[in-house]
């Protein structure tokens, strides 16, 4: 795998390894309550943060079979990333894309949510090992507010996209404990 690659996907892992580790000491119960109407759950954040994820490897892959075709990223995707980066730093809250809102389902067991996430990790490490180094800047993802962006940009935004909903989950976490 090339060694870009290799270190933002170890990272990526670390990310997901390290919020899961926090949420399995959580009770069942926890997880899976809503602190308000219209707010999601622990287990609601967690299968949007896998549908997206999911949805997205999917379209690299798509985008990957004519790879050879492909622009590489510049100078805009180089400038576009930290605003998306920074956008995810901050408290707001953004629509999630109709597609992805259109196939997340409803909340998963836990178990079988970590183990999907499990296995599409394993397809995305997949898929980048058969990248070779001359691919690793086209732009085969789409954003759908950044616009097109390499695979490297796309797992960085997929890590800024946990962290997004990490700090949801600590709100979620904060308000459940008033309760």
């Amino acid at each position: 795998m090339n060694k870009t690659l290799e270190q933002v996907y170890h990272a990526l892992e670390l990310q997901r390894a390290t919020l899961l580790k926090e949420i399995q000491g959580l009770s069942p119960n926890l997880i899976v309550t809503k602190p308000a109407p219209g707010q999601w759950s622990i287990v609601e954040i967690l299968t949007h943060l896998y549908t997206s994820e999911r949805l997205s490897i999917a379209y690299i892959k798509k985008k990957s079979q004519g790879i050879h075709q492909l622009k590489n990223a510049g100078l805009q995707q180089s400038l576009m990333l930290p605003i998306l980066k920074i956008s995810q730093r901050l408290p707001f809250k953004f629509k999630a894309p109709k597609v992805v809102v259109e196939n997340t389902p409803e909340a998963m067991p836990l178990e079988t949510l970590l183990e999907q996430w499990n296995l599409l990790r394993i397809e995305l490490k997949s898929h980048l090992e058969h990248l070779g180094d001359a691919h690793v800047h086209k732009l085969v993802y789409k954003h759908p507010v950044a616009g097109r962006l390499s695979v490297v940009q796309a797992m960085q935004f997929f890590a800024e996209h946990i962290t997004h909903h990490k700090a949801q989950i600590k709100r979620t976490l904060k308000s459940l404990n008033k309760l």
